[in-house]
């Protein structure tokens, strides 16, 4: 599957790598030279596209391959933004599968009632540590101590 990540900070970028790692051809789009420097988040063996440009820009989705792209991901932390990639991904290029950044929950619900794929981390991580608050306790791990004479 030909994939388009928009956002190349840590949630773009771990998701270009696990996609990448599974086999499909990855393209990261960011705005900035700095979230492809070799202090950024992806992996050094990340061997997908790395390009410079604005997801929300006709042109830099083209010669990102929009045209013959699977699936569109923009995941940046501006929610005006990934909307309005998502969109122009969407609407202008056809692409079957694209999925959208939201943190404002409440957006997130209006832009999945207008027809998007929406994840909200908001939502997300609060549901996780509801989780955790509610399972039940673990037994405790031995103690280093505990585990040498057992």
């Amino acid at each position: 599957m030909k994939v388009i990540i928009m956002g190349c900070g840590r949630r773009g970028a771990q998701l270009a790598s696990m996609l990448q790692r599974e086999g499909h051809d990855v393209t990261v789009l960011d705005c900035s030279e700095e979230a492809f420097d070799t202090e950024g988040y992806l992996p050094e063996d990340f061997s997908g596209t790395k390009m410079i440009g604005n997801g929300m820009d006709l042109d830099d989705l083209r010669r990102a391959g929009a045209e013959h792209a699977d699936a569109f991901i923009s995941a940046t932390r501006g929610d005006n933004r990934n909307v309005m990639a998502a969109q122009i991904a969407k609407h202008i290029f056809g692409i079957p599968r694209v999925v959208t950044l939201v943190h404002d929950p409440i957006r997130a619900e209006i832009y999945h009632s207008l027809g998007l794929r929406t994840v909200s981390p908001t939502r997300a991580v609060a549901e996780l540590l509801k989780e955790a608050l509610e399972a039940p306790e673990e037994e405790p791990l031995p103690s280093s101590a505990e585990a040498a004479e057992g």
